[in-house]
């Protein structure tokens, strides 16, 4: 007992301390995780090398992670991010495992390391991303939704592939129809419990909260054992567990409770990864771990940013989009560990997975700091994929003989907003917009549009601005603002320019550059509620009216939204 609690110990105080220097450096968490485990198990210090107690920290760490993933898993959400992204998914993991086939079988591999060999570079990090998007408030930006869908069909994939590497090993159709039938009789009795017996239990138990937290648990322990007495792993239990429970009203407060706890494990697991790290034969890993890098790194973002052009979607939203998911998962460690607890890969397989997680998210750490200065340097480059889709020269709707004179750029959240109000000004505007579907909205609106990236010259030098009395952005770009103030500046110098940006350090900076206005959401928002508050004072009636249309304005905004998705 006492071995347990010092190894745990150990594991968790070095996580901690390269975690806070990671912190201090803006540095993403898991490699140094993985690292700690480097420091303190056989290759390093070898302070910890009871392989049992790795594998069984390990497990629960899987089984927790995997938990919480599945509480925040809405598959209605599937339905937001369109036809395209889901296709583009597919159509994307599967040129990845044939690619990372084909790189096997040149590299030697075989049998069951080549099936692992593909998986591994076909799933993108959804933890390190979406924890990199939400450091730069780009979750909400056109390419942070389309990664958040990717991901999302990526974690599906991700768990199925976790089920069907069970089978591997003594591969049968009727072995594998059984598997079916089985993972599908405990998906049922998840569907079941979640809507007809969960409901109940946890309305009762969400009056304690300690209760509500135990009752979580004891869920993912009992999916848990019943996946385990299946033939299957308990990590797929308790992810079908945290499915089950995701969709009721006391979601939120169940992750909440339980995240503590899967920051724990998952700490453990990523710690217990290092631990597993041999480098006996480095030597024979450099070249499989160039090709593999290459693979993900070069290749991934080229194979996105092909698929996404196809699709209409302007150079800049690819560029964003794939070189944010130019690495490898943790999904993909997770899928390598269990294939080494079922004896299908070895030590060495693991090690080479491990170096190629952590080489790949460093990598893609930076790609997504500086996105925007490298988009800078490329973007000229990048134009040959526009020329691959024929859509996107359809894209707008713009009569020669228009008269407009505000140009709106951005539609979509602030920009539609805006729209409502130039309507009613009956004010002639053009919008520009980089997101084929919403200009297809607008086309069927007979709304002048014009397809394109504001941060393209050629984009700007199509607009009329010498005719234009405003021009309002809504995307928050400084170096797209920056150009846009540029060039309206040397064409009307009577124009009113109006930019938006999400910090207060590049809105006076925008000033500088001779915005006439620049909206700061935050910011814009409070000063909203204080002229709320002062015009309705004592006004009872005044905030009831006033409460009737803003509902009112959100349900447009919702219809607004669903139409938009689902032309996607």
């Amino acid at each position: 007992m006492s071995n347990i609690f010092f190894d745990i110990g150990i594991m968790i105080i070095f996580a901690t301390i390269l975690g806070y220097i990671g912190r201090l450096l803006k540095q993403p968490l898991i490699p140094l995780y993985i690292l700690a485990g480097v420091i303190i198990g056989p290759l390093g210090f070898g302070w910890i090398t009871d392989s049992e107690t790795i594998r069984t920290m390990s497990e629960i760490g899987i089984a927790f992670l995997l938990f919480v993933v599945g509480l925040e898993l809405d598959l209605r959400k599937l339905k937001d991010v369109g036809n395209v992204i889901i296709a583009g998914s597919v159509i994307q993991i599967i040129t990845m495992f044939f690619a990372g086939l084909v790189i096997g079988i040149l590299l030697g591999f075989a049998n069951e390391q080549l099936i692992y060999l593909s998986l591994i570079v076909s799933f993108s990090s959804t933890m390190v991303v979406i924890k990199l998007l939400s450091d730069k408030n780009e979750l909400e930006t056109l390419h942070g939704r389309i990664i958040i869908g990717i991901l999302l069909m990526e974690d599906i994939f991700a768990i199925l592939a976790l089920s069907i590497i069970q089978t591997l090993s003594d591969f049968s159709v009727l072995f594998l129809i059984i598997a079916i039938f089985k993972a599908a009789g405990l998906m049922l009795i998840a569907y079941i419990t979640g809507k007809y017996v969960f409901p109940t239990i946890f309305k009762f138990a969400a009056r304690s909260q300690e209760i509500l937290f135990l009752i979580a648990i004891t869920t993912c322990f009992s999916f848990g054992i019943m996946s385990f007495l299946l033939g299957f792993s308990i990590a797929i239990g308790a992810f079908i567990a945290g499915v089950a429970l995701a969709n009721l009203p006391y979601n939120m407060e169940i992750e909440s409770k339980v995240r503590p706890l899967r920051d724990f494990f998952s700490t453990i697991f990523f710690v217990s990864l290092g631990m597993a790290l041999v480098l006996n034969k480095m030597s024979l890993m450099i070249i499989p771990l160039i090709a593999l890098i290459g693979l993900i790194v070069i290749f991934k973002p080229i194979i996105i940013t092909l698929i996404l052009s196809f699709f209409g979607y302007k150079r800049k939203t690819a560029f964003m989009t794939s070189t944010s998911l130019a690495q490898s998962s943790e999904f993909s460690l997770i899928i390598v560990a269990q294939g080494m607890y079922l004896g299908h890969i070895s030590q060495d397989f693991l090690s080479l997975a491990t170096i190629l997680a952590i080489t790949t998210i460093t990598i893609t750490t930076y790609f997504i700091k500086f996105d925007n200065q490298a988009y800078q340097k490329i973007g000229g480059f990048l134009k040959v994929f526009e020329k691959l889709s024929k859509k996107s020269k359809e894209l707008e709707f713009v009569d020669e003989n228009s008269k407009y004179r505000v140009i709106l750029v951005g539609y979509d959240r602030i920009g539609y907003t805006i729209s409502k109000s130039l309507d009613k000004l009956k004010k002639d505007y053009l919008v520009v917009d980089f997101n084929p579907d919403i200009i297809k909205k607008l086309m069927s609106k007979k709304q002048p549009c014009l397809y394109g990236d504001i941060s393209d010259v050629e984009i700007i030098n199509r607009l009329r601005l010498e005719q234009v009395e405003l021009v309002v952005s809504t995307i928050p770009d400084k170096h797209a603002a920056k150009l846009l103030i540029k060039k309206v500046k040397e064409k009307n110098l009577h124009a009113l320019i109006i930019v938006t940006t999400l910090r207060i350090e590049d809105a006076l900076e925008m000033y500088e550059e001779g915005a006439d206005y620049v909206i700061v959401p935050h910011i814009l928002g409070g000063h909203q509620v204080n002229i709320l508050l002062e015009s309705i004072s004592d006004d009872i009636d005044k905030l009831i009216d006033t409460k009737i249309s803003h509902i009112k304005e959100l349900k447009e905004r919702k219809e607004h939204t669903v139409g938009k998705t689902k032309t996607l």
